[in-house]
């Protein structure tokens, strides 16, 4: 029996992960510090005698060291997102020494290592779909914007890094935009989450920016089942894998969907909110749209669930959260 460490354990992706994994027998540990994950993600897994969760902090290497003994697979999902609220300083070192601290306990306890990243950083790369090969274009190095995504690009160098000087085992996981039951209710689980709660309170939606850039949103099964196949699929190493759907949709046609699956009448009301508002130099993407070809070709990863049918059970899981 195979056991895997996952840091942000109690969030939104780490509480369906560990819920995967323990239906299929292996033994996970959870960590997570509590600031943006909670106890009731993992409800249904604290009862598993094959589950362990710690609170604490992914910048403590001797803690980790500590219980990590007997761990094979560390699963790192302890990260902070773009600032736009603030949070700069946050983000950087959260993502780097994070990822840094997460390596050194995998090159003493020799443990392999996945790395969750983003689509972000590929950046404003006009060659689209991206592949895994696609050049990592970032914007103004002014606009703080760009910090989640160069700090998630350093943090796959060192992986790359650590592999090469240590024979540390690595693989990253770039996810676009992840949807579902226990998602965050603010901007820090994406649009769609706030979305929802606006349309089931009738109230006007509010947008970043003109609302015709372009997403790519994965339902959070069909995320799981992308970072499953990595973990069985042993013989690979050393790779990085583009982790969506086929959805890409316009914020703005986002926002009317919601509010007509919904069941409200008529059409949203949407609340612009201007670029300069969210923090200096504020950068947008226009389009992020991913190739999944290398994910299916080696790892067989084919998402099941379309945009429609997500939305809706995230819809009922809204309701039934209230």
């Amino acid at each position: 029996m195979k056991t895997i460490l996952i840091t942000g354990g109690a969030g939104f992706l780490g509480s369906h992960l560990s819920c995967a994994l323990l239906e299929k027998g292996f033994r996970v540990i959870s960590v997570d510090d509590l600031s943006h994950g909670n106890l009731e993600n993992i409800s249904d897994a604290i009862t598993s005698p094959q589950f362990t969760f710690y609170q604490g902090d992914v910048l403590d290497k001797n803690f980790l060291i500590e219980i990590s003994e007997g761990v094979n697979i560390i699963v790192h999902f302890a990260t902070y997102k773009i600032p736009r609220e603030g949070g700069f300083l946050k983000t950087i070192e959260v993502n780097t020494k994070g990822t840094e601290t997460i390596l050194e306990v995998a090159k003493e306890r020799k443990i392999s290592v996945i790395l969750g990243s983003t689509d972000d950083v590929y950046g404003k790369n006009p060659e689209l779909p991206f592949s895994e090969e696609s050049a990592l274009v970032i914007g103004n190095s002014n606009s703080i914007r760009w910090s989640d995504a160069i700090s998630k690009i350093y943090s796959e160098q060192l992986c790359f890094a650590y592999q090469d000087a240590y024979q540390v085992p690595i693989n990253i996981l770039r996810f676009s935009i992840i949807y579902g039951p226990r998602q965050r209710k603010d901007w820090w689980g994406g649009p769609l989450g706030v979305f929802i709660e606006r349309a089931l309170k009738r109230e006007p939606i509010p947008i970043h920016g003109d609302g015709l850039q372009v997403r790519n949103f994965v339902y959070v099964s069909d995320a799981v089942e992308g970072i499953l196949r990595v973990i069985e699929k042993e013989e690979i190493q050393g790779e990085v894998f583009n982790i969506g759907s086929s959805d890409c949709i316009r914020i703005l046609d986002l926002a009317y969907q919601i509010w007509a699956l919904v069941g409200n009448p008529g059409k949203p009301k949407i609340e612009f909110i201007a670029y300069s508002d969210l923090c200096q130099d504020y950068e947008d993407v226009r389009i992020r749209d991913m190739d999944l070809t290398k994910a299916r070709y080696l790892l067989g990863y084919d998402p099941k669930i379309g945009m429609e049918e997500g939305l809706k059970r995230t819809i009922d899981w809204f309701r039934g959260s209230r």
